[in-house]
């Protein structure tokens, strides 16, 4: 058998560090290279206080989570450690969350997660330990193409997790690898059951894991006591229709919880940190031509063209990929140009670049 990784060692002498959620990809990913003969260090990172999740069914990184990824570790017969990561999380991740919201944007703390401590820190770890790999269970392919290590949407595309990863770095990317990521949930699932793992029908892991019960202005109270306060709510026009009781309760595009009556459906197209304001308008008034994006991280050939690139673009995780041109500002800011434009695009929210099914890079999507 090849060896899967850029090395020239002996299977048996290839060790990799594999992060283990406790959930089925992350389990079948260790054991599948454990059986194929690999040095497999299971790690799993206590992120956050595991009493928060008793509130919480399905959430990764809980006390549960912890405990059915040492028990595949124990049962299969591979190392595995627990690294207590709770402070990090909190001031790089849960901190970050409730700024973004106080700051009038939707953040996606699974990036900034996978960007910080699950890449960034754990990557440290692997290298600390010799390891040849770090190994994730994560539904994206690594191609090595053209002599570079190459991000690649996954053959399942309804479990496609690129937009989750677009902020991995070139040199991470040349450590990293996703065995699962040229295979179908179900074959997945599949593998567990034919290792015997107690985790093979274990429901995937849903919404964001520090959140108990969805409830996410909860934990923004509890991070930022008395951060935000009543404002306006005001017609695109300039007319104030209502008050509201802190823009962390606001979302671009919604519709539903406002409080105000007009002669038409109102959604909130707007909203203005720094005077506090909620800016309501019609569903026409969601559409966006142009827009720009922060902090890039470009996976293509060289630096980033300077203007009119074409690319496709998601500006949300469940979006189809649609066509943009890319206009750089410099390398960590550009203007992405719409032929056809698009509704709610929202700031702290990514914009994630493809070619086909390379991943490009990505930015933050910025207020204009």
């Amino acid at each position: 058998m090849k060896n899967r990784f850029n090395t020239d060692k002996k299977i048996a002498d290839t060790k990799v560090v594999v992060a283990m959620s406790g959930g089925v990809d992350s389990s079948v990913a260790a054991v599948m290279l454990h059986r194929e003969g690999y040095q497999v260090i299971g790690v799993t990172l206590q992120l956050y206080d595991v009493g928060l999740t008793l509130e919480k069914k399905g959430a990764c990184c809980a006390g549960k989570d912890i405990y059915d990824a040492k028990n595949v570790a124990d049962t299969v017969g591979f190392p595995h450690y627990v690294l207590n990561y709770e402070n990090l999380f909190k001031e790089e991740v849960m901190e970050d969350f409730a700024d973004s919201y106080l700051r009038g944007e939707t953040p996606i703390p699974c990036v900034k997660c996978n960007q910080s401590v699950k890449f960034r820190d754990l990557y440290k770890v692997a290298k600390d330990l010799s390891a040849d790999a770090l190994v994730t269970g994560h539904y994206v392919q690594r191609l090595d193409k053209d002599g570079e290590a190459q991000l690649h949407k996954a053959i399942d595309d309804t479990k496609d997790q690129s937009y989750f990863l677009f902020a991995t770095t070139k040199d991470q990317l040349e450590y990293i690898y996703f065995p699962l990521g040229g295979m179908k949930k179900e074959d997945t699932r599949k593998l567990a059951e034919e290792y015997g793992l107690e985790v093979a029908d274990k429901p995937d892991s849903q919404d964001i894991c520090f959140v108990p019960n969805g409830s996410y202005t909860k934990v923004i109270e509890r991070l930022r006591p008395g951060a935000w306060e009543s404002g306006d709510i005001v017609h695109v026009n300039g007319e104030k229709l209502g008050t509201h009781n802190g823009i962390v309760h606001y979302t671009i595009g919604q519709r539903k919880g406002l409080g105000i009556s007009w002669h038409e459906p109102l959604y909130v197209v707007k909203i203005e940190a720094a005077n506090n304001k909620v800016i309501v308008g019609a569903d026409s008034d969601l559409d966006s031509h142009t827009f720009n994006i922060r902090d890039i991280n470009w996976l293509g050939v060289g630096k980033m063209p300077q203007s009119g690139l074409e690319v496709m673009v998601k500006t949300r995780s469940v979006q189809q990929p649609i066509t943009a041109i890319i206009e750089s500002v410099n390398d960590n800011y550009a203007t992405i140009k719409l032929p056809i434009p698009q509704r709610a695009i929202s700031p702290g929210q990514a914009c994630v670049m493809y070619d086909g099914s390379r991943v490009l890079g990505g930015g933050w999507i910025v207020r204009d």
